[in-house]
């Protein structure tokens, strides 16, 4: 890999049948500490991104991702790296999230939490259309557009 390819990053939205979805802080000594966002983690070689979004949540969060559906892809550069990150979303996993890595977590139906990951702030916006779709149908177009991207 050369230093200015994108870094594959697996994440997770777990969402529960009222909509709520968890979001983690960033641990103090990473970049953005203190940022939230999507639970997940880099792709380690070897792996698919299915997989290393199961080991990731059972690394970080303890939890078994029994099934997750693709969702869309978003490459973003921040100062420090360049990651392509993929995104998808849960409704069936086993176990009760719990840091196992020091970070916080909190299930979230409209956001509360603060600052986010600049990243993460365009996806709580599409996934709130999914989440609470209007009756205009801008839900169905937008998950159009996503998919189309992804």
């Amino acid at each position: 890999m050369k230093k200015n390819d994108p870094i594959d990053v697996a994440v997770g939205i777990l969402m529960k049948d009222n909509g709520d979805i968890l979001l983690a802080e960033r641990p103090a000594g990473k970049p953005y500490e203190g940022y939230w966002e999507f639970p997940g983690g880099k792709v380690e070689a070897g792996e698919t991104i299915e997989e290393a979004l199961k080991r990731e949540f059972m690394e970080e969060l303890g939890i078994a991702i029994a099934s997750a559906d693709p969702w869309c892809g978003v490459e973003f550069v921040y100062p420090h790296a360049h990651v392509r990150l993929h995104f998808y979303i849960s409704h069936d996993w086993k176990g009760v999230p719990q840091s196992r890595e020091g970070q916080k977590f909190s299930w979230q139906g409209s956001i509360h939490v603060e600052p986010l990951l600049p990243a993460t702030i365009p996806l709580v916006k599409w996934i709130d259309d999914i989440r609470y779709p209007t009756a205009s149908g801008l839900a169905s177009q937008l998950n159009a557009v996503i998919s189309t991207q992804c």
